[in-house]
């Protein structure tokens, strides 16, 4: 298995230029959504769905806590969003049909030949990365550029980034980078940055497209905490309750079937009910 790859973003870095948006696209072929009207800034995507596999967020001073101020005004934050090809990956869990796998690159891919539109994994992923198509009646959301990577070549969005927030590369190397990265930030003042899933306990068994923020998770619409707790199929409170409802039902029975055997052959049998005596309408005579 070749070594897993990933996407480290930085958004100290990101411009909002949404270069990463139109190459998802272009080497993709997703024709996006009709423009709409969303009063949100200049975000003309609103969110990620089948056709828009990367979201460039702007994040607005009303969401912004003190610690993101620069000078004597606020920072615009930016984040370029997109699937975190996560190592507990509820979305592959849920699938009926197995058409979500973790390739050899130990990305999430979604198998459109093998996928029933069943949208299980729409509901339960975290992020709501992954959106139906009307197209093709499937899921569809980023593949990491799995055939870019089939060919040793950099995914398409950051291929296209122009100031390298989002870097690609071997897991491991884009997580010692990321630290030096917060090391330096740190050093620097900005005291809120923080790496969000580059480790394996913090959310998810950690994110193999990880993020360096420069807020609070919360800022930028990311779960943390009680939150970030992962959905599942397998519920095993719910099974045991069924479990122990079912034993209950069951004994109930047998102790109600063990009680009528139990009842003495010569008790005596309850009397019939007699039936009123009919009265004939009209004279009745005597005999002759």
């Amino acid at each position: 298995m070749a070594q897993a790859k990933g996407f480290f973003t930085d958004t100290s870095v990101c411009i909002g230029c949404k270069a990463c948006e139109v190459a998802c696209k272009e080497w993709n072929e997703l024709t996006g959504n009709p423009p709409a009207f969303l009063a949100d800034s200049f975000d003309n995507t609103g969110k990620l769905d089948a056709e828009n596999w990367r979201h460039v967020k702007f994040i607005e001073s009303d969401r912004l806590t003190a610690a993101t101020t620069t000078g004597d005004g606020q920072a615009w934050l930016m984040m370029s969003d997109v699937c975190k090809h996560c190592q507990q990956a509820s979305c592959a869990e849920v699938c009926p049909t197995n058409a979500i796998i973790r390739t050899e690159f130990d990305t999430v891919f979604i198998q459109q030949d093998t996928c029933n539109g069943c949208r299980n994994c729409i509901a339960a992923c975290p992020y709501g990365v992954i959106g139906f198509s009307e197209k093709t009646g499937t899921a569809r959301k980023c593949t990491l550029c799995y055939d870019r990577l089939q060919n040793d070549m950099t995914p398409a969005c950051a291929k296209a980034c122009p100031t390298q927030s989002i870097q690609f590369g071997n897991l491991v190397d884009l997580q010692a980078a990321a630290d030096k990265r917060l090391a330096v930030l740190r050093q620097t003042g900005f005291s809120n940055a923080q790496l969000y899933g580059r480790d394996p306990n913090q959310v998810y068994g950690g994110l193999n497209s990880f993020f360096l923020l420069m807020d609070k998770p919360e800022v930028y619409g990311l779960p943390t905490g009680e939150s970030a707790q992962l959905p599942s199929r397998n519920d095993i409170g719910g099974y045991v309750g069924v479990l122990v409802a079912a034993a209950l039902a069951v004994l109930g029975g047998l102790l109600a079937f063990r009680r009528r055997r139990e009842q003495p052959e010569d008790s005596p049998a309850p009397e019939p009910e007699s039936e009123p005596e009919r009265t004939v309408a009209g004279g009745g005579g005597g005999e002759a």
